[in-house]
């Protein structure tokens, strides 16, 4: 393997991690770390006064790879695992009698350089282009991968395309916070000038990471993206219906490095020398692909053509009980998606029941007939929901989407749990009225993955249910 490929698989992947149990921390009881404190004392300073105050900041986007805590408050991801061998690698140089500490804070990543230009963190690893806007506002490290090309990656659902003209009036789904964004923007204005017609470009939501829109790329719930071609090669052996287009390249030679703030030369020089170092060793040389990937459970396609008929078919039932109930209808068929695949047929292990898996002690709670019949059962899972949130939830804080989503969370691991996850994000100044990128951060670390991809999947279907009833959010 060449050692840019090499450098960009190690270092810089959001699909992949290292596998060095030295480089993992467990935190126990103390999820100080799970913390983005926005009332953080705003930092401005080089190396001299980090080490003074022996903290760097590392800002990062919350991801189900890049970084994030675990079940008992494991902090892993790549992004975590190579910072921290940059805190080993500093105090070992400096023989510091109080040695630096690595706090890593997370964040969507449309905040993540304007937290960086308001001195709440050091340093952005959060696997960025070099962009000539992002230069205008910080400076980046010596690149960590060089030649990066950014290409089209489409799933089993997109049409034929042979040349990036073939774009022209295609979607294109993307999240609007990246390079991605701006090259397919450069594009339109070529297509403008040649009186073409523009790319349609979606907006995915800001808490999707690579692996969410490979995912969804992968059931055909979005056909065309834009990925680095590292991760877009990674990818592909991990969700076999990838198409890596490497004759589609938006943008050529794009270069991967750390974001830190301008007149900052002294950690720039000690970033510029690990960075370095890193280039030609092996420390990271033992990648596990699919270390947290194997037990994830993907996201089908609701929206192919049988999947589609089955919901058509119950589209009538979905909209009754979700008016009556006064939650969103597409919701309520996204979970239902996410428990059955909409069969009423399929009973689980456990004794639940039908397309949204209703246990029998729930459905005579909730009163509606036989649950072993279709209507009666879509309807006690509606049901049941609204008493959820009317029970749990209902607070003027919360808005409508996020009552429905903490709904779901108590649907799979329990009502009072979800009120405590929201009381302990509320102590670690986390929003908890908020499920995405917070409440769902404790979710991970107290109770493990299992209700944090249940909730992300149903935000998938829902995604993919409102492109077919035309109501994407731009």
């Amino acid at each position: 393997m060449s050692t840019r490929r090499c450098l960009a698989v190690l270092l810089f992947t959001a699909l992949t991690f290292v596998g060095s149990a030295s480089f993992t921390r467990a935190l126990g009881a103390d999820t100080s770390l799970l913390t983005f404190n926005p009332d953080l004392e705003p930092w401005h300073s080089d190396l001299d006064e980090i080490l003074s105050r022996r903290v760097l900041r590392v800002l990062v986007p919350y991801s189900k790879t890049l970084y994030f805590v675990d079940l008992g408050g494991t902090q892993r991801g790549m992004s975590y695992d190579f910072m921290h061998a940059f805190e080993a690698a500093l105090n070992a140089k400096r023989k510091l009698r109080e040695p630096l500490r690595i706090e890593m804070i997370p964040m969507a990543r449309d905040e993540l350089l304007p937290a960086l230009l308001a001195g709440r963190g050091d340093v952005i690893a959060a696997n960025l282009t070099i962009t000539q806007a992002r230069l205008a506002q910080v400076d980046f490290t010596v690149p960590l991968a060089r030649n990066i090309r950014e290409l089209i990656v489409t799933g089993p659902g997109a049409p034929p395309i042979a040349t990036l003209d073939d774009l022209a009036g295609k979607e294109v789904f993307v999240r609007f916070a990246s390079s991605y964004h701006e090259s397919l923007l450069a594009l339109n204005n070529r297509f403008k000038e040649q009186r073409r017609a523009l790319i349609v470009i979606r907006e995915l939501p800001g808490h999707f990471e690579t692996e969410d829109i490979f995912e969804m790329t992968n059931a055909g719930i979005a056909n065309i993206v834009v990925a680095d071609d590292y991760l877009a090669r990674l990818g592909k052996r991990l969700y076999p219906n990838l198409r890596v287009r490497e004759d589609l390249v938006l943008r050529h030679s794009g270069d991967i490095g750390f974001a830190i703030r301008k007149q900052s030369p002294k950690l720039m020089a000690e970033l510029n020398q690990f960075a370095k170092t890193h280039r030609q060793g092996t420390l990271f040389g033992n990648v596990t692909v699919q270390k947290y990937l194997v037990q994830t459970r993907w996201a089908k396609n609701p929206t192919s053509p049988n999947e589609l008929k089955r919901f058509t078919t119950l589209l009538n039932l979905f909209q009754k009980y979700g008016e009556r109930y006064r939650v969103d209808w597409l919701l309520i068929a996204a979970q239902g998606y996410q428990e059955s695949q909409l069969d009423q047929s399929r009973r689980s292990p456990v004794g639940a029941i039908g397309i949204m898996q209703v246990m029998p002690a729930t459905g005579a709670q909730m009163r509606v007939g036989d649950i072993t019949q279709l209507e009666p059962n879509v309807h006690a899972g509606v049901k049941y929901v609204r008493h959820l949130i009317d029970e749990y939830f209902d607070e003027d804080s919360v808005d409508d989407l996020n009552k429905a989503l903490f709904a779901f969370a108590a649907y799979n691991c329990g009502p009072n749990r979800v009120r405590a996850l929201r009381h302990e994000a509320r102590l670690h100044k986390l929003n908890p009225d908020v499920w995405f990128n917070n409440v769902e951060r404790i979710a991970s670390q107290r109770i493990g993955r299992e209700t944090v991809q249940y909730v992300s999947n149903i935000y998938k279907y829902y995604f993919a249910y409102s492109r077919v009833q035309g109501n994407v959010q731009r």
